[in-house]
Parts: structure tokens; C-alpha cells; sequence
């Protein structure tokens, strides 16, 4: 096949293990792990520690992970929801009392139970070969003694300066002398590590229930929270079935809702019923499938995206062939198009990071705080930044997705594994909220439809439909294409956020790993 695209970068390659994050630091603590003997999921919990002090306004154990892991041994593949839950005292009768219409986006009401810490705690337990005190040594040597911030990182953590400034402690603990850090000044974070040493050397029973949780719910209770140390105490991961479609040969797997990966596979479904490859690479026919399919799909998320213990999505229709041939008759090639649920009701900012290690062993992690600093608040002295997940609730009652005791909200973030011939493909995933499943589609139809590398099909330019009429183009898609997708009856943006893809593909011939870091992050791929 002719190359479309070529990316600035070159992949690295390894034989031995390869592991990938938005953070070179990260990177290289999970190399380290790698290069010890330890294995893919030891790995990805060190660079998810690391993570949480080199990127703090995306990612940390006040938020929530989903973790996707495939066990060579017995060629299992796993899925772990380590989302947390709404507050006991979250109940419907308790905002329309106060007459709040919609769950604020900061302070502590949107503060669910942050799940991720017992997710990394539950998956070294069960398939690690370390313990926790080895893999947070990284992490804390980084708090204690401060990390240079990345160019990108910085940029992003400026946008929040008014965010963190509105509290005592946030402006305290992410915040120098009232300022974000700059490009290579160094920062720490001497609470987060005292609280990171804590939970190494006695377990995450100390943040679900002990004293770490006890400091987050004082906090929470003088700040208008409703967070209680029995949330804490009640909490748990859940063992989950991965959720899977076929894509031209290949078998792409999602975690099933609470996320939204059951939306990607619809789109592939969907994309499987034209021919990206003769509509040609960015061109306005490809954009405008890629935006209507965007659009149907999302049409029956935001309907049925809910906690399946209260009410569970009808995935078999979702997910069919036959469901995605009937909704594709709804696109117009000529003409942008407004759709409804075909359903009808139904009753009942973030960091990817993955790794591979020498006996085949693979991740699919995803941690994030949903949006840049989360609610804004620190658990108090805890130096813990907590995430706003709960800010998705519904407030309508009829909605699947409504606010109630101990439920887990709808989720953005989405961990993404590839299988070709029964063995393991690609662990990959991308960042950025409604942007995640868009950007996966993009990345898979430019390995398997356009003949990319990992690397080329991260970095190329991309399509993010945002609302209504309103899509934004990356650079690099050329004015001709933005003139007929005007004439189409998009509205064409140019600023939008356009996510961050990390991934490792495994060559099916030579079994060689080779990594894709996105450039429109700070990270990398490291292998050995």
C-alpha cells in the first residue's frame, strides 16, 4: 500500500518488554520494573503512581482507573472497573431540596468515591509480582524531592490557575507563590508524598478507611461534600466481561458500561459498512462518515450510558451488525444530519498507559481525574487531588444514568485491546473525554484501513465532532476538505481538544513490540 501519511517520529522496537505513558518520568519507572523482572502489571501501577505527581491535573488516586489485562499464561483476558460510587447520601430528593438543577462541576458535590487506588491495589494483588511499597518508591522519590514539569504538562496546568487559586489548599499544595509551574522548574508535593509513603507501607486499607479516608470526609463535610467513611468503607473493584466487535478480521475489546467503549464498537460497526480506504485518507467523504457515524452512536450512549447494576444497556442490540446496518440508512454522504436514539427508552482530562513484558503479558490502563484538576479540592491534608466524575450524573429521573445512592456514574475514560488470529494485536488507547472514542476509531482505520505504523496512525491529523453541527479539524486537513464539509452543513472549528493516543502493537509475524506515543503529549515509548 501507497504511504499517506509519515510520521516525525520513529517507533521504537524491543523484544523484551516496551512499556508507554504520557510522561517520560512514568516511562521509564515502568521500564525500570520491566527490567527487574517484574511484569506488565507491575509496570503499569508504577507508572500510574508516577503519573499522579508528574501529571497531577489528569490523573491520581482520587480519581478512577479501568484496566484491561491479557494473561499469556493462560491466554485469559481480563477487565477491571475500578470506578468509585456516589455518596450514600447522593440522593435525587437531596439536590431538587436545594433546588440544584445540575451537579456543579467543582467543589465537593461532584466527588464520587475515588476507585482507582483499590483498582491498582486488586490487579497487583491478584496478577503482580511486586508489592505496592516497591512500586510507589518511584512516585514518592519524585514528590518528595520534586520533578522538572514537562513543556506540555505546564501549558495545560496554566489553564487551571483560576481553578486551583479558589481554595487554600489547592493554591497551597499545585500552585507556586499563586503560579503554575513554568517549563522545567522544579516541582514537589510533600503531602501527596507522605500520603503515597503511607498508603506503600500499610495497603489501601489506609485511604478505605483508615486515616486517609477519615481526612477526605472531614474535609468533605466542611466544604458542602457528602462523602461519609462508610462510602469508603464500602467500596470495591468489580471483575467485569470484556465487550468485543470484529473490524475487518481483527477483534477490538472494551470494558462494557459504566464506560462508554461499547460506543467504539458501534462505530466500528458502523465504519465496517463503508470503504475508508476508497473514500480516501481525511478526505470530506471519509470526515463526514466518520462524523455522522460519531453522531449516531453517541445518540444512544447519552440514552443508555449507565451503572449496569441499576440499569444494564441492552448491549446485544447495540453491539449487532444488524443494528449498525439500520442505522448507517440514516446518513446522507451529501448532507449533515440531526438523528434521535434508535432505541427509544430504556427501562431499568486523563492518562493512558500501557505495557507488555517478555512472557506476553499485557496492559490496558486508563486513570483519570475527568476534567484538568478534577473539582478543584485536595482530600484536606492529604495532598490528593479529587476527581469530579460525579458531575455526569443525570438529574432527570426517567434517565438510566441518575443520580442514587452508591451508583457509579457514566464514564468518558475507555482502555482499548487488539486481537488478530486469537493473540494480542495492540494495546492502545486515547485521552480526552468525548474525544476517546473518536480517536480510537481514528487510530484503528489508520493501521487496518490505511496501512499506517502504531506511530504514523497516532500522529496524524484528526476529526473531532464536538455538538450539533460543530466539528473541529486538525491541521494538516486541508482547506478543500473544510470548504465541502462547510457545504455538507458542518460548522468547521479549529480549536478543540484532539486527545493524546499511547499504544504497543505486536508484530504478528516477529512478535517485536513496537511502541506510538502521540506528540501532542509529553510521553514516550521505552523498551528494552
Amino acid at each position: 500500500m501507497k504511504k499517506i501519511f509519515a510520521a516525525r517520529r520513529s517507533m521504537p522496537m524491543a523484544a523484551n518488554g516496551m512499556v508507554v505513558s504520557s510522561q517520560p518520568l512514568a516511562t521509564q519507572a515502568g521500564l525500570e520494573i520491566l527490567k527487574r523482572g517484574g511484569n506488565a502489571i507491575d509496570a503499569t501501577v508504577a507508572m500510574a503512581a508516577v503519573l499522579n505527581v508528574a501529571e497531577p491535573m489528569s490523573t491520581g488516586i482520587g480519581g478512577d482507573a479501568f484496566i484491561l489485562l491479557y494473561l499469556a499464561k493462560g491466554k485469559e483476558l481480563k477487565a477491571l472497573n475500578a470506578s468509585g460510587r456516589a455518596p450514600y447520601a447522593a440522593t435525587l430528593d437531596y439536590f431538587r431540596e436545594r433546588k440544584i438543577a445540575k451537579i456543579p462541576d467543582t467543589g465537593m458535590l461532584p466527588v464520587t468515591v475515588p476507585g482507582a487506588l483499590h483498582g491498582w491495589a486488586e490487579v497487583v494483588e491478584q496478577y503482580g509480582t511486586r508489592s505496592l511499597k516497591e512500586l510507589f518508591q518511584p512516585a514518592i522519590q519524585y514528590a518528595e524531592e520534586g520533578f522538572p514539569v514537562c513543556e506540555k504538562t505546564a501549558h495545560e496546568w496554566a489553564k487551571s490557575k483560576a481553578k486551583l487559586s479558589a481554595h487554600q489548599n489547592s493554591a497551597a499544595d499545585y500552585l507556586i507563590n499563586r503560579q503554575a509551574p513554568r517549563p522545567g522548574e522544579i516541582f514537589r508535593q510533600k503531602k501527596l508524598a507522605a500520603s503515597l509513603r503511607k498508603i506503600a507501607e500499610h495497603g489501601k486499607e489506609l485511604f478505605y478507611g483508615g486515616e486517609l479516608a477519615e481526612e477526605i470526609v472531614r474535609f468533605s463535610q466542611e466544604n458542602g461534600g457528602l462523602l461519609t467513611l462508610k462510602d469508603f468503607q464500602d467500596h470495591s473493584s468489580t471483575w467485569v466481561e470484556p465487550i468485543h466487535t470484529s473490524y475487518r478480521g481483527y477483534e477490538v475489546y472494551e470494558m462494557p458500561p459504566n464506560t462508554q467503549g461499547m460506543t467504539v464498537l458501534q462505530m466500528l460497526n458502523m465504519l465496517e459498512r463503508f470503504d475508508p480506504a476508497a473514500l480516501g485518507y481525511n478526505s470530506a467523504a471519509y470526515a463526514h462518515a466518520l462524523i455522522e457515524i460519531k453522531k449516531l452512536a453517541f445518540e444512544d450512549r447519552d440514552r443508555c450510558l449507565a451503572d449496569p447494576e441499576f440499569a444494564p444497556a441492552p448491549l446485544e442490540k447495540l453491539l449487532s451488525k444488524a443494528y449498525a446496518a439500520e442505522r448507517v440508512k440514516q446518513i446522507d454522504p451529501n448532507r449533515a444530519g440531526e438523528y434521535r436514539p434508535g432505541l427509544g427508552p430504556v427501562h431499568g482530562d486523563t492518562q493512558y498507559f500501557c505495557a507488555v513484558d517478555k512472557e506476553g503479558n499485557a496492559v490496558s490502563f486508563i486513570n483519570s481525574l475527568f476534567e484538568a484538576f478534577g473539582c478543584g479540592l485536595v482530600g484536606g491534608e492529604t495532598g490528593i487531588m479529587l476527581q469530579n466524575r460525579g458531575k455526569l450524573f443525570s438529574l432527570d429521573p426517567a434517565h438510566p444514568n441518575c443520580v442514587a445512592p452508591h451508583k457509579r456514574s457514566a464514564h468518558t475514560i475507555m482502555p482499548a485491546m487488539v486481537f488478530k488470529d486469537n493473540r494480542p494485536f495492540m494495546v492502545f488507547g486515547v485521552t480526552g473525554a468525548h474525544m476517546q472514542p473518536q480517536g480510537q476509531v481514528q487510530v484503528l482505520a489508520n493501521i487496518i484501513d490505511f496501512g499506517m505504523t502504531i506511530q504514523e496512525a497516532m500522529e496524524a491529523a484528526r476529526v473531532n465532532h464536538l455538538e450539533g453541527s460543530e466539528v473541529a479539524l486538525e491541521e494538516g486537513i486541508g482547506a478543500g476538505v473544510r470548504r465541502e464539509l462547510r457545504q455538507k452543513g458542518h460548522k468547521v472549528l479549529k480549536e478543540a481538544n484532539f486527545g493524546g493516543a499511547q499504544g504497543i502493537l505486536i508484530h504478528p509475524e516477529y512478535g517485536t513490540l513496537m511502541g506510538g506515543s502521540d506528540p501532542r503529549k509529553d510521553g514516550c515509548a521505552m523498551g528494552f
